[in-house]
């Protein structure tokens, strides 16, 4: 949005961020031997400050760093990143930070500048890019950017626990081996994750490994997982899914007596809803089958808000929705309440 079309209060919080980052932006062009210092690291002491954006790369850095850091996420629960833009508060967490990670490949398009402007002073690491550019999915409709919600696929989120130890082990070297064996452990539960949802998975009858969402967020789940996944709307939520969309998923579900579709904790529910009822004019009975986790986690404090009862989460309830056999409270029994019952 234009400062010139803002509110007065949106007008305070932008001409802010500009004189902020114009500050920072000076800094940069002449760094101190103080900055230069806090950049390559050592931590000058613990914990030290670490700034994150989504969720899911929280998860993986609170696993890997342990009591060494006090970690500060940007974009809260149920929040799109899509769609976020940073707040005043949130360049001076990153100003203060001592190290900061994020998802990359245009996940947080809209603080893309912003960290860019902050890599001048501190390390700033896209989780993704330990990921083989030869696994990314590239949508037409991206127009040549890939599909960034790679999470959904544990194994290659895995991959991205690779680069914050890479990243954590090269900055602050005195913890490697900490970085590297808490690492490792977080990596196998990581494996155990992926070997249940392909168990589970595989247990839906095959006419019915259909799984129609909200945005199309679940390629890389539907692929790692063996179900073909149709969203309403493109990958990102800023798009707008047209009469014919509702209409070539309508002609879809019906076809494959599709019997359950799903909404998302941080997508609006209407299209999923306007397709039940196109479903139902054409004698087709669609439930929603279960809310599942996209662009977002769970809530703090629960077992949902961990990358792992995330995705256990969307995998539990995904299988029982679509006719297949999985723990009621999945992997570890401990989703907040059972799924699909």
């Amino acid at each position: 949005m234009r400062v010139g079309n803002a509110t007065s209060w949106q007008a305070l919080v932008y001409a802010g961020l500009a004189a902020i980052l114009g500050a920072m932006s000076a800094a940069s062009a002449g760094c101190t031997e103080q900055t230069t210092a806090r950049a390559d690291g050592p931590p000058e002491s613990y914990p030290y400050k670490v700034v994150t954006t989504v969720g899911m790369v929280t998860d993986i850095v609170a696993n890997v760093t342990g009591d060494k850091a006090a970690i500060h996420r940007l974009i809260g629960s149920g929040v799109d990143p899509h769609l976020y833009k940073p707040t005043r508060s949130d360049v001076i967490a990153l100003m203060e930070a001592d190290i900061v990670f994020y998802s990359g490949l245009m996940l947080e398009g809209k603080l893309a500048g912003t960290l860019e402007k902050i890599g001048r002073t501190k390390p700033v690491v896209a989780v993704t890019e330990a990921i083989d550019r030869a696994y990314l999915l590239a949508p037409p409709d991206l127009e040549g950017h890939p599909d960034p919600h790679v999470w959904m696929d544990p194994s290659a989120w895995a991959k991205c626990v690779e680069a914050v130890v890479d990243a954590l082990a090269k900055w602050d070297a005195a913890n490697a081996e900490f970085y590297r064996a808490n690492a490792r452990a977080y990596i196998k539960q990581l494996e155990a994750l992926h070997a249940y949802g392909k168990k589970a998975i595989a247990t839906i009858p095959e006419q019915s490994r259909l799984l129609v969402t909200s945005h199309d967020a679940f390629n890389y789940f539907g692929r790692a997982f063996g179900l073909q996944v149709m969203g309403v709307q493109g990958l990102s939520t800023e798009s707008e899914a047209g009469l014919q969309d509702l209409n070539r998923l309508v002609d879809v579900i019906a076809t494959r007596n599709v019997k359950a579709v799903f909404v998302e904790t941080s997508v609006p529910a209407k299209n999923i809803r306007a397709l039940i009822e196109g479903a139902r004019s054409r004698g087709q009975e669609v439930v929603i089958g279960g809310e599942l986790f996209s662009d977002a986690m769970g809530e703090p404090g629960t077992y949902e808000g961990t990358y792992i009862g995330m995705i256990d989460h969307n995998i539990t309830t995904v299988t029982r929705a679509l006719g297949g056999e999985a723990p009621s409270r999945g992997l570890h029994g401990k989703l907040s309440r059972p799924a699909f019952e």
